[in-house]
């Protein structure tokens, strides 16, 4: 029988010190739907003794109520705590639970097997020291193992214990548990997972969980609960070079100046010398300051503040770090991405990334491959749908102070963020640097934008129409143009037929392919917004994250964007081109209005009502709107 904490009597303080001495592991249990991982859990619970009587009792109760085990106890019923996860008998949410033996502390995640829920999962991870792949011993490897696998893997899971559980049903059959073990061994080596143990269990029953079990006696390896208690842990972090990511500037008053976070890793100490990166600046560690005092050192893991000696301007987001041996900074990278979304990602779309501390808008470009979880083949592919895992690079719109993942899990991870919904959508990792981040530099020139405008006799804009097909967009952009140039003002009007001939011909109509068409229109249009001209903008552009992305390409007051609005119906009567029709037949795929969506804009600078205005009298709004804010000078 595994030793659990039990306290006899004696020097009380003594034996919470040796308490609080006792190393921790963190580890998950993953798996697939069903395979047992909270049966597990509530076993190595019960067994550790960590449930009080009340909780006991209350186990018993719903046990008989929920009559899952007959009239025994359904230990899953200790873990699964959501109404909906008892009623389906699934893991839905990370449930975490902590117990401890005479040897070892524990925090462990009970994660999701459904593969819905695969970001839940990854989630429980992104912490983990172990984890424990479940397998049904009456299914073997299924694509959900080699999917938490290959996350566990690349999360930095450095050992994995694979539970072959519910052995009892196969009669606890050596030949059944030999088969597996040397499927999945096959299936990590392919992955570089080289720590890996594999445990024949019966999680209700108690087999090899906590004593090793009579009904295996072919089983010569260690018990479940004894591997646990054994397998080194203990992080190298206090090792390695100093990184505080800066959470908070903390100014409570005039006399004080701090920088607030965690260390993720290395020692710091007064005297020590620092750099804040990304700006470069460097200085020396005055104090490290706690609630309770102030530290003779700080080490990785605590949190605290640290005061300098020099003033220098350091905000949320920067990392301050040993001076001679500083993280890197870039704005380009090449990442591993697992998407957590139900909508596909989108290249070229911009996003919100935040790393440790730090939020900045980017976007992820093409993708070089995406990964069969089956085979780990690298497979072509223009995006990643749900809980799929790709390779691709990172553009960020400003440079971030980094490590690779391999380095430091903290600094080297991030989550995506839509700009809309505020939903986290996907993780990634970042492998390096991308060169040509450090040797591409913005050029200086002395004719500047506001020279060309003033030469022209106007202030530049973006005026871009967005609008269904068919909604008048194309036909109100030209007369606006029209009266521009007949007023002797710069212009340029880009269509989105015309530029498809040219500049975007290799670009079909899905959503991946409508993102990129409308980047590389708005950042033509941005150039020549820099060369002084009124540009006119005219294409169907239905997604807002991407007019968002145009409109943060230029400054204050340039971009002015005009819906035209016109119902799906009225549109469909005009189809001069005859493409609704197309598309009601099914001969046009990722048509806006009819298999693909469109989004209104919410606050558009001007709406048109196009069944109340008439395209000259629209016109005629538009400009009235450029001289009401000064855009004209000449008129």
């Amino acid at each position: 029988m595994a030793r659990f904490i039990e306290f006899t009597g004696g020097d009380v303080e003594a034996y919470l010190q040796a308490q609080e001495q006792k190393d921790l592991l963190r580890f998950i249990t993953c798996g697939s739907v069903d395979d047992g991982k909270s049966t597990l859990i509530g076993r190595l619970l019960y067994e550790a003794k960590m449930l009080f009587e009340d909780q006991l009792t209350a186990l018993e109760a719903d046990s008989k109520k929920m009559g899952t085990q007959g009239g025994n106890l359904d230990f899953a019923l200790l873990v699964d705590g959501l109404a909906a996860e008892r009623e389906q008998g699934i893991t839905i949410d990370v449930a975490y639970r902590a117990f401890t033996t005479d040897k070892r502390k524990f925090i462990v995640a009970d994660t999701p097997g459904h593969e819905q829920y695969t970001r839940n999962m990854a989630t429980g991870a992104s912490t983990a020291d172990l984890a424990i792949i479940l397998m049904d011993a009456r299914k073997g490897v299924l694509t959900q193992t080699r999917r938490h696998t290959f996350i566990c893997t690349l999360l930095g899971i450095r050992h994995l214990v694979v539970a072959v559980n519910k052995m009892d049903l196969m009669g606890f059959d050596q030949e059944v548990f030999q088969r597996i073990e040397a499927d999945y061994r096959a299936f990590a080596k392919s992955i570089g997972a080289d720590d890996v143990t594999v445990i024949p269990v019966s999680a209700l029953l108690g087999d090899n969980m906590i004593n090793r079990s009579l009904n295996m006696p072919w089983y010569h390896g260690p018990t479940l609960m004894a591997h646990l208690e054994t397998v080194p842990v203990g992080d190298d972090l206090a090792e390695k070079p100093f990184r505080l990511p800066v959470q908070w500037v903390n100014r409570p008053n005039q006399n004080f100046r701090g920088f607030s976070g965690t260390i993720v890793s290395g020692t710091v100490k007064p005297g020590d010398a620092v750099k804040v990166l990304p700006s470069g600046r460097s200085s020396i560690i005055e104090r490290v300051v706690t609630h309770d005092g102030d530290l003779e050192a700080g080490i990785a893991g605590q949190s605290l503040t640290v005061t300098l000696k020099d003033e220098i301007d350091i905000s949320r987001g920067d990392v301050i770090c040993a001076a001679n041996d500083p993280v890197e900074v870039s704005d380009q990278f090449e990442v591993e991405i697992l998407w957590m979304s139900d909508e596909p990602m989108l290249p070229g779309r911009p996003y919100l990334f935040k790393s440790s501390t730090k939020t900045v808008p980017g976007t992820l470009e093409e993708l070089k491959y995406k990964v069969n979880v089956n085979t780990m083949e690298h497979v072509a592919a223009k995006t990643l749908q749900l809980n799929e895992i790709g390779v691709c690079n990172l553009e960020l719109d400003s440079a971030i102070a980094f490590s690779s993942y391999i380095e430091n899990r903290h600094l080297g991870s991030f989550i995506i963020i839509d700009r809309f919904s505020n939903n986290t959508v996907g993780m990634g990792l970042i492998r390096f640097a991308l060169r040509r981040a450090a040797n591409i530099h913005w050029q200086a020139v002395d004719v500047h934008k506001a020279a060309r405008a003033a030469l022209a006799g106007q202030k530049p804009a973006l005026l871009w129409f967005t609008g269904l097909s068919g909604a008048g967009k194309s036909t109100i952009a030209n007369l606006v143009e029209k009266q521009l140039h007949a007023a002797g003002h710069m212009t340029y009007l880009l269509d989105g037929d015309n530029v498809r001939h040219g500049l975007n011909r290799d670009l079909g109509f899905s959503d991946v392919d409508r993102v990129e068409n409308i980047r590389r229109v708005a950042e033509v249009s941005k150039l020549m917004v820099d060369a002084g001209l009124i540009v006119l903008v005219s294409f169907i552009s239905p997604f807002r994250s991407e007019r968002l992305m145009a409109r943060e390409l230029m400054e204050d007051g340039e971009f002015i964007e005009i819906f035209v609005d016109t119902t799906l119906a009225e549109a469909e009567k005009r189809d001069v081109k005859g493409l609704y029709a197309k598309a009601r037949r099914g001969e046009i795929k990722h048509f806006t209005g009819i298999s693909s969506p469109y989004e209104a804009p919410e606050n558009p600078e001007i709406r048109i009502d196009t069944a109340k205005v008439t395209p000259e009298g629209a016109a005629d709004l538009v400009v009235r709107y450029l001289k009401e804010k000064g855009r004209l000078t000449k008129a």
